[in-house]
């Protein structure tokens, strides 16, 4: 079988609306037998062919699984960062709850304990880590878990918080919704 088939063949069995993401890390293990340079190439086949679409750098979307694309760049961020501590928070959080009166469109902002970046995923938008020291010790009552986008998810009052300690721009912020939801 050819090795573009095998890969589709595998990923086709692993691949489901909630698991449509891979990493190359993820993919490789599909293919063991093949060298680093082959599987390389492999997978920039299969981006080229349309089998895959690259996301960013490092990840990789299989379409034919249906996933849900409101949620990708929530799942993107996830997949990203798979350790250390990283939450849904400041616009995002804010723009959600009525707070913000502007939609941020195609951009999730979280904070993490990684390095601050701003990771391009194409149409479907970017993502913002934000670098954080808080603990998660600290952050105890003040994160929610989201089953939808499976990421933690900050209460208003720790976006705020969150916005003050990044310096955030606080002008779009109406105090009086902010008020009632702390």
């Amino acid at each position: 079988m050819q090795p573009i088939r095998q890969l589709m063949n595998a990923i086709s069995q692993l691949a489901s609306p909630q698991v449509c993401l891979f990493t190359p890390a993820d993919l490789r293990a599909l293919l063991p037998e093949h060298s680093d340079t082959a599987f390389k190439t492999l997978l920039s086949r299969a981006a080229r062919e349309g089998h895959l679409t690259r996301i960013c750098r490092g990840l990789y979307l299989f379409d034919k699984a249906n996933p849900d694309r409101g949620l990708i760049l929530h799942h993107a961020a996830g997949k990203l960062r798979p350790s250390g501590l990283n939450y849904l928070s400041l616009e995002t959080v804010l723009s959600d709850a009525g707070v913000i009166s502007q939609i941020p469109m195609n951009r999730i902002t979280l904070m993490s304990s990684g390095r601050s970046s701003i990771i391009d995923c194409g149409p479907w938008g970017s993502i913002e880590f934000v670098r954080t020291h808080q603990q998660a010790n600290e952050l105890v009552g003040q994160l929610q878990y989201d089953p939808q986008s499976r990421l933690w998810r900050a209460n208003v009052s720790q976006a705020l918080r969150d916005m003050r300690a990044t310096h955030r721009n606080l002008d779009l912020i109406d105090w009086s919704v902010a008020d009632e939801l702390v």
